[in-house]
């Protein structure tokens, strides 16, 4: 097909491929773009991951630091994410303060681990009142062609699962923070969030993973979030055209079958990693 058309007519160019129930890169509508990952890629992390999906590509660096408890939860800690789309990722990106995106992006990884419990926060306190560890969850594109959502998740749970933090003690006579890093212990995962994103097209068509172009062709975009035991985490929807029940049932199957295979592929990568002892 001429590229002319593509860049004249972009939504026409789309539509003629959907029709054929196939999208311009080959796919078909329910097909996710290949999903890599790589971990402990940040030596001055507490934990890190790399994820690509298709050409977006994600690093996520998890930072473990000794702080207060909260006044309002003596007994927890802080898990603080950022995610951050700096202009080497994308040319609609600028300098300067967070853009709209980035801040949505953000709240979107908040609320995913608030409403997952993926850490339960009372692990993160070391002496009630007194010591807690804050996890500060730094999320960088290095690559955005859309599906940005799916793509932090998996590197948000990659790293948190990578990451190791020393012991701490306090010591009873000076009350001051010791830390022990020769032992240094995994944190504990409880749950394991993965989320899928669709794009609606003309109100009716719903693909899969959407590259950049599909989503601003769009005429809606959801993304679902799911655990292990196949429980509905959470339904991200910022506006754009309704959806039947029947295709919402069948946006969160799809989800349901996409969480067993990047479950399946983190626990691959899980496995080979080695770190030093």
């Amino acid at each position: 097909m001429a590229p002319g058309f593509k860049t004249a007519e972009p939504l026409e160019y789309h539509r003629s491929f959907l029709k054929e129930n196939c999208r311009p890169d080959g796919r078909e509508l329910g097909e996710f773009r290949t999903t890599t990952l790589n971990i402990g890629s940040i030596s001055t992390a507490n934990g890190s991951a790399l994820v690509k999906i298709g050409n977006t590509t994600v690093i996520c660096g998890i930072k473990g630091e000794l702080t207060c408890p909260p006044s309002d939860a003596p007994n927890k800690g802080y898990i603080v994410p950022n995610v951050d789309l700096p202009p080497l990722c994308s040319s609609r990106f600028r300098p300067g303060p967070p853009s709209e995106q980035a801040q949505v992006a953000s709240q979107f990884i908040a609320d995913v681990i608030d409403s997952s419990n993926v850490i339960q926060k009372e692990d993160l306190c070391i002496e009630k009142g007194k010591l807690s560890w804050v996890l500060y969850c730094d999320i960088i594109c290095l690559d955005y062609d859309g599906n940005l959502l799916d793509t932090c998740v998996v590197a948000l749970l990659a790293a948190l699962k990578n990451a190791r933090l020393p012991e701490v003690t306090i010591n009873k006579e000076t009350d001051l923070a010791e830390v022990n890093t020769d032992k240094l212990h995994h944190l504990n995962v409880s749950k394991h969030p993965v989320s899928s994103s669709f794009s609606i097209f003309d109100n009716t068509i719903v693909i899969v993973d959407p590259t950049v172009e599909e989503e601003t062709l769009s005429t809606a975009m959801m993304t679902v979030v799911t655990d292990e035991d196949d429980r509905l985490c959470m339904l991200h929807k910022p506006g754009g055209s309704a959806l039947s029940g029947e295709k919402l049932q069948d946006c969160i199957s799809r989800a349901v079958t996409r969480h067993r295979e990047v479950s399946k592929l983190i626990e691959k990568v899980m496995d080979s990693f080695e770190p030093d002892k």
